[in-house]
């Protein structure tokens, strides 16, 4: 066929296509059109049919004598026809005169699926603010989730329009009230259920800290989840129900409120504040006296674990759902004299890191994205850019090939930092959660065999060596098995008794050697108290606290 011919039978088809939507469109503007910005190029491809005279047409003719497939041609011609058709008068494009309304309303859906931009990184000259990581506990459906959503919308990092876009959503499924949490609740299994699972993280900043939120589960099957989120926390806010009936069951045996408070404690952090949220319900309607017992049952039980009442707790009333007494003081508690919660967290003392120690990194995550990237908090010493590392507890060298410090690159970042690092001579299968990053010069101690103190918190029978259970320490969790008592400890004057006891039971304080199913990574109490604490979980509830005295080598 004669290569002159192929534009002939293009616009023959545009021609077809026209008619077709004069008759889609019997508005007369429209056929008007058509056919006047028709008429120019349909006459000029009758023209070039009988005269297929230009040196380009020669070479495409050749083409496809040769067998290469016409479909380029095509191209050619459309592209050598488009300027001709550029009048001033007649539309140039005649296929999409009749389309252009369709079109503008799918670019104004698309549009409206767009997610809105997060606030920008701060300009890397800007000093650096302190991060503190806050971990969020509690039991379930105290509104952990949505007091971290209400913040993170007071402080600007989720805009209107995107809460708007959930509430809609959650209206859908008749959940109006649970739309906050889906600024931290990401995945569709977690807004369905309404329920955390894994630890949601966000970000906002006050005037002097950057903050990250880590979102703990409250459910007692994710547990084990929630020890990973607090093991990196640095301050814990235990957000308990004030509405009648809820606060209770938090509370009571097999309550979450409990175990949280507890396993933050073993996690090392040391400021708790404990937020009474549902102050707005109708039950409670921001009464005092309720305020008040909440606070009476909690306190003696804080104290038990380890908390000084006087120093490291704070408690405050708020209301996640309004967002009251959260940025501002509400005149609903004229009775709370102090901080809202945000200034409140904003005025708390620095905490002291030291970044001249050596290099721990506890491995929460890693995932494979061009290369092989870990998560995990630095808890002492700094890390740059192209630094060599050795990844214990097998020992690979590794490099820095980049750094985010949460989600924002840098090259160098300190102690209590949130990071992403992509390394370098390592795959992404050879890593657990658990291993820990360390400099070469100082390598952290890894092993089977430890002697621990122990205090068995919460257990029905009796515990004898050779008892098996889950072992959390910082984010590792490894079965370990105790395999000798050495000692009771007396709780009220420290003294050890002489004889080896035969088992130990709840409330009691002992010496335990435990032997870990694998080789684990950790340091005494007395040198790295981040890494020497752990926790023993068994049959889904925590059973132990405790602290690494000492390592025993594999020969002893």
């Amino acid at each position: 066929i004669d290569i002159g011919f192929l534009p002939f039978l293009a616009l023959l088809k545009g021609y077809t296509t026209q008619k077709l939507s004069s008759f889609i469109h019997p508005d007369p503007k429209h056929i008007e059109m058509n056919n006047e910005s028709f008429q120019r190029p349909f006459l000029l491809a009758v023209f070039l049919t009988l005269n297929p005279v230009s040196t380009k047409h020669k070479h495409v003719h050749a083409a496809v004598e040769n067998g290469e497939t016409d479909a380029s041609a095509v191209e050619t011609w459309e592209q050598k026809g488009e300027p001709d058709e550029e009048e001033p008068g007649g539309g140039s494009s005649a296929d999409t005169g009749f389309c252009g309304d369709e079109a503008q309303d799918e670019m104004m859906e698309e549009d409206e699926e767009m997610p809105t931009p997060k606030l920008p990184p701060p300009p890397p000259d800007a000093p650096k603010k302190e991060h503190v990581n806050v971990v969020f506990i509690g039991h379930v459906d105290a509104g952990k989730s949505t007091i971290g959503g209400q913040i993170m919308y007071l402080t600007g990092m989720v805009d209107k329009r995107t809460l708007e876009k959930y509430e809609r959503e959650a209206k859908e499924k008749n959940r109006e009230t649970w739309y906050l949490s889906w600024a931290l609740d990401t995945n569709q299994e977690e807004r369905d259920k309404g329920k955390t699972v894994e630890v949601g993280r966000a970000y906002f900043e006050t005037e002097k800290k950057h903050f990250t939120i880590l979102d703990a589960p409250g459910h007692k099957s994710f547990v084990p989840n929630m020890i990973g989120g607090a093991s990196q926390a640095d301050l814990a806010v235990l957000v308990i129900s004030a509405r009648k009936g809820e606060f209770e069951t938090g509370f009571e045996k097999g309550g979450q409120t409990r175990e949280h408070a507890m396993l933050a404690k073993t996690a090392g952090v040391k400021h708790l504040i404990v937020l009474v949220n549902k102050m707005d319900d109708p039950t409670v309607n921001w009464s005092l006296d309720r305020y008040e017992e909440c606070k009476e049952k909690l306190v003696p039980f804080l104290k038990k674990v380890g908390f000084n009442p006087k120093k490291d707790i704070h408690f405050m009333p708020c209301s996640g759902m309004t967002g009251a007494n959260l940025k501002e003081s509400s005149e609903l508690c004229p009775w709370y004299t102090g901080l809202p919660f945000i200034p409140h967290l904003d005025s708390l003392p620095n905490f002291t890191r030291s970044s001249d120690g050596p290099i721990r990194l506890p491995i929460v995550d890693k995932y494979k994205d061009m290369g092989t990237v870990v998560l995990g908090k630095l808890e002492s010493g700094s890390i740059a850019k192209a630094q060599q590392l050795i990844m214990m507890p097998n020992r690979h060298t590794v490099e820095v090939l980049s750094l985010l410090s949460d989600d924002v690159e840098t090259d160098y970042a300190g102690p209590g930092e949130n990071l992403k690092l992509r390394l370098k001579g390592i795959e992404e299968e050879e890593i657990l959660p658990g291993f820990i990053l360390c400099n070469a010069e100082n390598l952290c101690h890894s092993g089977r065999t430890f002697d621990a103190q122990i205090v068995i918190i919460e257990h029905k029978s009796i515990i004898c060596p050779g008892y098996n259970a889950v072992l959390h320490i910082h984010t590792c969790n490894e079965e370990v098995q105790i395999t000798a008592l050495i000692c009771l400890v007396d709780k009220k004057t420290g003294e050890k008794s002489k004889t080896r006891p035969r088992f130990v039971k709840q409330d009691q304080v002992c010496i335990a050697r435990l032997r870990a199913a694998g080789t684990i990574c950790l340091e005494t109490f007395k040198d790295f108290p981040q890494m020497g604490r752990f926790t023993l979980r068994d049959e889904g509830k925590t059973i132990a606290i405790g602290k690494v005295l000492k390592l025993v080598p594999e020969k002893d």
